[in-house]
């Protein structure tokens, strides 16, 4: 965080640039995750303002959110009008983002309601090996997911046309373009159209861009930006180099270990809040935000 006076008339994620606001631990929480291919437009809630029928939708998130499990619409990019208001089918998919159970399962329903007796246990559904990239491109819910997020999907979709997808709000609209990678849920942040080709070039070779890298969602913030600090440190950006051994709370902060091959690092993270900001386009009052910093990382 820089102490750059930024005016607040640019839109969010510019101001997050000028302030330097960091990255590391900002990714939310989803162990698991349920994709919805919503082909429509998206409101300001893709689950609720959309095609789907809005009842049906809002069952559909909370029996999601009820089981553990972040739901996300997504769509293909650029399909014309008449396709989109034409969707006879709905695919899903199971992605499990738990370290050492990473695994994405698909099916296909024809009605959306079916969903509400989709198992939710990891049973149902093909399972792929291919992976899964969704960038944030959900306009109605922050202009910076479009202004920042079209540019990058358009790019992977044109490269990677079958394993990519928009998606709908995933958090931290400041950091736009935001990208997800599945089933690790590699969360990243401030991606341009060329630093998202090579997310997926590091990704194919398991490795991390580190510097983009907002965190892996199957981990708490903490050990999140304990694993930044580590990387940084070690520059190990194997995608699992790193296992969380513990995570202590104390008056100063947390202490985590981590398992690093043969060695422990204990990281020591310690907190701030920011000076009041605007977090999104929409923000209209200033509130402080929670921000990680690194104290040490020890080597045992």
């Amino acid at each position: 965080m820089t102490d750059t006076v930024v005016p607040e008339w640019l839109p969010c994620s510019d101001r997050a640039v000028g302030r330097g606001d960091p990255l590391p631990g900002t990714a939310g929480f989803g162990e698991r995750w349920l994709l919805v291919e919503v082909e429509s437009g998206w409101g300001r809630h893709a689950f609720f303002d959309s095609a789907l029928d809005p009842d049906v939708g809002s069952r559909i998130v909370a029996r999601a959110e009820g089981s553990g499990i972040r739901p996300l619409a997504i769509r293909r990019t650029r399909l014309r009008a008449p396709l989109r208001r034409q969707q006879a089918s709905w695919r899903w998919a199971l992605v499990d983002a738990r370290l050492g159970r990473e695994s994405i399962r698909w099916g296909r329903v024809d009605d959306p309601a079916d969903l509400l007796e989709l198992p939710l246990d990891g049973s149902a559904g093909e399972p792929s090996d291919a992976p899964l990239y969704a960038v944030c491109a959900h306009a109605r819910h922050d202009q910076c997911c479009a202004v920042r997020g079209r540019p990058v999907v358009e790019a992977l979709a044109a490269a990677h046309p079958e394993l990519t997808w928009e998606c709908s709000h995933l958090g931290g609209d400041r950091f736009a373009a935001t990208m997800i990678v599945f089933p690790h849920g590699l969360l990243y942040g401030r991606v341009s159209a060329a630093e998202a080709a090579t997310v997926v070039e590091r990704y194919a070779e398991g490795r991390v861009v580190a510097d983009r890298l907002r965190g892996r969602t199957s981990l708490t913030t903490i050990a999140q930006a304990a694993e930044a600090f580590a990387r940084t440190e070690t520059g190990d950006d194997r995608i699992d180099a790193f296992r969380v051994l513990s995570e202590r709370a104390h008056p100063h902060g947390w202490t985590v270990e981590l398992a690093h091959g043969d060695e422990l690092l204990t990281v020591e993270v310690g907190e701030r809040l920011s000076e009041p900001l605007l977090s999104t386009c929409a923000a209209t009052v200033a509130h402080p935000v929670r921000e990680f910093v690194p104290v040490s990382v020890a080597r045992a």
